[in-house]
């Protein structure tokens, strides 16, 4: 294997092929090459979101972390449909998390969870098609962190603009690495295949409701932050009952060990270094080939920007209760969800089994 391959392993793999290394030089230069990559992409990051919080403003640092993911993901992940149809859905996606986010923030609760009901299903019906890709992550995760740092005037015209120039940046690199590979499946397939009958429909709905849902009841409990109560729903809420389940497990632990040794941290280093311990968090989640872990070192960057706003008891208070409630709400809508479906597939079959008869 090449150094360039190697350097295109995520961490589950590059760790995979330390383990397996022959002799101690084999492993060092596996190990090598996967510290170089850490760091490589860490400072990749940096300097991309930085350039485009110069050119955008402070305030939409947070686009250029959404197309720094978008442009990241979609280097070696495609949408399952012919490239060209492709690049028409991410122009879309784009537009939503442009348009959603901002709207969704000037009604009520409820109209809220309405309007985010329909652009969450919107955004999984046409960006997630093979689900064991988890595109879906990419595109929630952004329209949630859009949603949880609202502009408006002047900011939100260069959010605007911020996203147009992701969504061309995403649309080229996807047309330069997927162009070749060939697909019968177009756009038209996508909205032709959704049904309640489908497995994948039944978590495309499950998902959209269960956060839009999620993050009324948590606005009509007035918890600041919600976005993050989004992110543990989103995370807990799989297509698969055995990777909920895990999630459900340490999600909430990683948290609370993240805040334990967020406050350790803060308790040792000068308060001007505060800022390096998202970076340290960055590290963190670059080594880490598991969930519990990739939890606690996301908290390290979710604290240092929510301490500015809430302060360091109030940030990890509130990171503690969101967490907590999101992953019960979201295991509790799960099952929920899953009753109610069996319900109407045993009506139906009953009614389908009259019609026969």
């Amino acid at each position: 294997m090449s150094i360039y391959q190697e350097l295109q392993l995520n961490q589950a793999g590059s760790k995979a092929l330390i383990k397996n290394s022959k002799d101690n030089s084999e492993r060092g230069r596996h190990l090598l090459i996967y510290i170089f990559k850490v760091f490589l992409t860490l400072a990749f990051c940096m300097v991309f979101v930085t350039a485009y919080t110069g050119i955008f403003g402070e305030s939409n640092s947070v686009a250029g972390v959404v197309v720094l993911l978008t442009v990241m993901v979609f280097r070696s992940a495609d949408l399952g449909i012919k490239a060209s149809h492709g690049n028409g859905v991410i122009v879309v996606l784009f537009t939503i998390l442009a348009v959603g986010p901002k709207l969704t923030n000037m009604v009520s609760p409820g109209w809220g969870f309405f309007l985010d009901f329909v652009f969450l299903l919107l955004i999984l019906t046409l960006g997630c098609h093979n689900i064991i890709m988890s595109n879906h992550a990419t595109w929630v995760l952004g329209y949630l962190l859009l949603q949880g740092n609202h502009v408006s005037g002047r900011e939100y015209f260069m959010r605007v603009l911020a996203l147009a120039l992701g969504a061309l940046l995403t649309v080229l690199v996807f047309y330069r690495n997927h162009r070749g590979i060939r697909y019968k499946r177009g756009l038209g397939d996508l909205l032709r295949e959704f049904a309640f009958s489908s497995a994948r429909t039944k978590w495309q709905l499950r998902m959209a409701l269960g956060i839009s849902s999620g993050m009324f009841l948590a606005q009509l409990l007035h918890l600041p932050r919600v976005m993050w109560a989004g992110f543990a729903m989103m995370s807990i809420i799989q297509p698969f009952r055995r990777d909920l389940l895990n999630r459900f497990k340490y999600r909430f632990p990683g948290n609370l060990i993240g805040c334990v040794l967020f406050f350790g941290l803060c308790a040792v280093i000068p308060e001007s270094f505060y800022g390096c311990i998202g970076m340290l968090g960055g590290i963190g989640v670059g080594f880490s080939a598991t969930y519990l872990w990739q939890t606690v070192f996301n908290s390290f960057g979710a604290l240092t920007m929510a301490m500015g706003m809430f302060g360091m008891a109030g940030s990890m208070a509130l990171r503690l209760v969101n967490n907590l409630f999101g992953v019960v709400y979201g295991l509790v809508f799960d099952f929920l969800f899953e009753k109610v479906c069996f319900g109407i597939e045993r009506i139906t079959g009953g009614m389908e089994s009259a019609d026969a008869a």
